[in-house]
């Protein structure tokens, strides 16, 4: 009788383990799948398309928004980039700003040269005689087609400020009043390089100020900044769908302690690519970030038409780092255009509107898609008597047939389009 009763006990504790362990395993397997699939759907809507662990990781640990790549659908409504563009804050921190073009087919990017405002110089002096202010400066041709781009860019050779002491033993020294901040408006301007010989002319108080000042007036700066990291960060530019960034350095005052201080991790300063290596690592990082790289870069030497071998030794370098356009300012004189590995690279735009000389000088206008460039066109223009107008006719055709002089290899058109 109790041989039997513990047989009885026996088996149902079997029975019971069986139906525990079972149990258990059912509870550990759905416990399981519920885990797994609350770790892939993260995955999923971090990084919106199915691009692996890595790229989730990476964007937990960066402030890059994947974006949809090229032939892939739209990611909302607005595009490859709404999520961006649907995010103000995003937008702020990283430079990013909109716009839209005139046209649903193509955007188009204009850029000039030196500018200056310093009342105690010439350009200056003049418009301030004037009736009409920048109008009687620049022509109203020339004014049209700067406005007529979608984004403008020039050379702010010259600190915004009432502040600093001049260099000492500089010949030159540039510095604006704030007040003039508002000329670049009028001049159609969509952002401005800082990145220049001229930028620190009164120490890093008017530096600072002119910061502040660009922007409270919401004008994108490039290439200068309270630090290393604000002097090398990129503008953006979303328009029509596509992600543009503007990069600017330079390479100026070759000296390993130059007037114009360059920017360190917490001092300010400009972006300088004498060592060109921090800046071919800002156009890989924009290149990942972006559709599109414009590279805003002063070099070359003053007065002189060839480029210079830092120049021609930087260009390939700057186009391998992967820039899909070269623009080139300082020398005050016009340079030859040359194309490196499929990459236009317009050496000197010379000045545009910075003194009393009469110079050949110009504006040049890409036209980019979603595949890239389309056209370059050089639009010529001249400085005399401290007004810039556009060019017709012969005088235009003078300057077009200097340009094919010294830019052998590259056509350029009646019209001014590079081939």
């Amino acid at each position: 009788m109790k041989r039997t009763r513990r047989r009885k006990i026996h088996f149902l504790n079997i029975v019971l383990t069986f139906w525990i362990t079972f149990a258990g395993v059912v509870i550990a397997g759905v416990a399981g799948i519920l885990i797994y699939n609350a770790i892939v759907g993260k995955a999923d809507a971090v990084t919106l398309s199915p691009s692996g662990l890595s790229e989730a990781v990476s964007h937990m640990f960066s402030e890059k928004i994947p974006e949809a790549k090229a032939g892939e659908e739209a990611l909302t409504p607005s595009g490859r980039y709404g999520e961006i563009l649907a995010d103000e804050e995003y937008m702020a921190r990283n430079n990013i700003y909109t716009k839209e073009a005139a046209s649903a087919e193509e955007v188009t990017l204009s850029f000039g040269g030196d500018i200056l405002f310093d009342p105690s110089y010439s350009v200056m002096v003049k418009l301030l005689q004037r009736t009409n202010g920048i109008y009687d400066s620049i022509s109203a041709e020339l004014l049209d087609e700067m406005k007529s781009a979608d984004i403008l860019m020039l050379n702010n050779e010259f600190p915004y400020s009432d502040r600093g002491t001049p260099t000492p033993e500089k010949q030159f020294t540039f510095r604006a009043k704030p007040e003039s901040v508002s000329l670049l408006d009028d001049m159609g301007v969509d952002i401005v390089s800082l990145a220049n010989n001229h930028a620190y002319d009164y120490g890093e108080t008017a530096l600072l100020d002119s910061l502040d000042i660009l922007k409270e007036a919401g004008m994108p700066y490039v290439g200068a900044g309270r630090n290393l990291e604000e002097a090398a960060k990129p503008v953006y530019f979303i328009i029509n769908d596509i992600k543009i960034a503007y990069l600017s350095a330079t390479q100026i005052e070759r000296l390993d302690n130059p007037d114009t201080k360059g920017a360190t991790d917490n001092s300010a300063g400009v972006f300088r690519c004498w060592n060109p290596e921090g800046l071919l690592e800002a156009v890989k990082a924009a290149k990942e970030n972006s559709d599109f790289v414009v590279v805003y870069i002063h070099w070359g030497t003053e007065n002189t038409e060839e480029p210079d071998p830092a120049q021609l030794d930087q260009a390939p370098k700057i186009v391998e780092a992967g820039a899909d356009l070269i623009i080139g300012d300082h020398p005050h004189c016009l340079q030859p255009i040359q194309y490196v590995d499929g990459v236009p690279v317009v050496y000197s735009l010379g000045n545009f509107w910075f003194n009393s000389k009469q110079v050949d000088t110009c504006l040049v206008k890409a036209a980019i898609d979603a595949n890239g460039l389309k056209s370059l066109k050089f639009i010529p223009a001249l400085q005399k008597d401290c007004r810039t107008s556009l060019l017709e006719g012969e005088e235009k055709e003078r300057v077009l047939a200097y340009m094919r002089s010294i830019s052998p290899g590259v056509n350029i058109d009646e019209e001014g389009f590079i081939n």
